[in-house]
């Protein structure tokens, strides 16, 4: 089990800029990708349209 994220793993002072991820990248040129959380697992989908939808 992993820990629950702290406030300060989102503190964003110290970077300039935030990581940039392709998202056919993160699907394998699929449609959709497996994202965790906290043990939560969500799912990344690319729509026809181009969209992105996240949902648990």
């Amino acid at each position: 089990m992993t820990a629950p994220l702290t406030s300060h793993a989102f503190d964003t002072a110290t970077r300039q800029t935030p990581p940039e991820h392709d998202a056919l990248d993160l699907t394998g040129f699929g449609k959709t990708a497996r994202i965790t959380l906290n043990d939560m697992v969500y799912t990344l989908t690319i729509t026809r349209a181009g969209k992105l939808i996240l949902t648990k």
